[in-house]
């Protein structure tokens, strides 16, 4: 929320795309968390002694899409890099089925989407870098309120914890804005790429072999 209204006041924040992005996702990350996700069991199935549960295949399918997205960013900064800034477009079906789609991985697996909602705003709204950052940092903000008010009541809520990483997180967005001001915004996009790539890799490394 503090990184959110920042970029608003330094005019980074792209009204239209977070409301046509936004709402769609919203409603699929309340919908999830009140309908999808409890109806899905705990244990799905098992290949061989290693078991395959919920959290597990969410997170697994979490992963491939952002190594998808992450090649996607990168081979697109490849083509890009002679040519001009794009206008942006607006393919209203495209948005709306990608915001559908995050929303629903966000309220299934729990994270904001930033890793997914950075690469839709750039490829598809052909937002600059910064704008898509500012962008998504109010469409995730939204997301969040609205995942935790739809999540059960009979959730244990870990108050502490959830203050200590609000904090650290809080310092790391003052930190990631003061460093943005330094770093051109076409060089963040494949950097930004490569991350979700590791990430992505770490996530499915993590859950099938580190278990």
């Amino acid at each position: 929320m503090v990184g959110s209204i920042s970029y608003f006041q330094k005019g980074l924040v792209n009204i239209k795309t977070a409301i046509v992005f936004g709402i769609p996702s919203i409603i699929a990350v309340f919908l999830t968390r009140v309908f999808i996700l409890p109806a899905i069991p705990n244990e799905l199935f098992n290949v061989g002694d290693f078991t395959v549960t919920k959290s597990i295949l969410l997170m697994l399918i979490f992963a491939v899409l952002m190594i998808f997205a992450s090649i996607s960013m990168i081979k697109k900064t490849e083509e890009l890099v002679d040519e001009m800034p794009q206008k942006q477009q607006f393919n209203y079906p495209l948005i709306i089925l990608e915001g559908s789609v995050v929303g629903v991985l966000t309220g299934l697996v729990g994270a904001g989407g930033g890793f997914l909602i950075i690469p839709a705003l750039v490829l598809l709204s052909k937002l600059p870098m910064k704008e898509a950052i500012g962008t998504s940092l109010v469409i995730i903000a939204a997301k969040s309120l609205i995942g935790f008010i739809g999540e059960s009541s009979e959730t244990v809520i870990d108050w502490l914890f959830l203050i200590k990483v609000t904090s650290f997180a809080i310092v790391g967005i003052f930190i990631g804005m003061g460093l943005s001001k330094r770093i051109n915004g076409e060089k963040l996009k494949p950097t930004f790429g490569w991350f979700v790539m590791i990430m992505g890799i770490y996530i499915i490394v993590k859950e099938t072999m580190l278990k």
